[in-house]
């Protein structure tokens, strides 16, 4: 036993702790089940699985603390790394990459830390409807194969930082 390892055990231990952590809805509005989204690609879990939020208003938040990844030059997606190691990529509405970027304001660039409290993007909702195009905001987890458990606890209206599930890292 080196003289250390009592450390590496506590760091091993608050590691354990924080594979698991919850997931807020990132918007107000109506949160659905994955596989209700009117988009096979997403409610077919062909990218993940994750959730939908029917916004009732264009202010987009991170759905959980972690830091950003990526944003879309189109700003219609932003890919955020969870503290878990879990990858989320928020995609806001339906076939919106044909808008190049359009009705959408990304407030966040790549490297910035983000928690609930994070608006990371802002939407024009009546420029969507517009355009012909359906509202709801995307999350999706992408490396499912790093998850242990993820577990969408509340479904329905719901306000933006409402704690609506949980997931945890292998």
């Amino acid at each position: 036993m080196g003289l250390f390892d009592f450390l590496k055990g506590s760091k091993n231990k608050e590691q354990a702790q924080n594979k698991s952590q919850a997931i807020v809805s990132p918007v107000n509005g109506k949160v659905v089940e994955i596989e209700n989204v009117n988009d096979p690609v997403f409610s077919q879990k062909m990218m993940g699985d994750g959730f939908g939020v029917e916004p009732a208003d264009g202010d987009i938040y991170a759905p959980g603390t972690g830091k950003v990844v990526s944003v879309f030059p189109t700003q219609h997606a932003v890919g955020l790394e969870l503290e878990n190691g879990i990858e989320v990529l928020v995609h806001i509405g339906i076939d919106t990459v044909e808008l190049e970027g359009g009705p959408f304001d990304t407030l966040v660039k790549e490297g910035d830390t983000v928690t609930p409290e994070t608006k990371i993007s802002t939407v024009d909702l009546a420029g969507l409807k517009e355009a012909d195009k359906e509202d709801t905001v995307i999350v999706v987890f992408t490396n499912m194969d790093q998850v242990e458990n993820y577990n969408l606890t509340s479904t329905g209206e719901s306000k933006r930082g409402d704690q609506i599930g949980t997931i945890e890292a292998k």
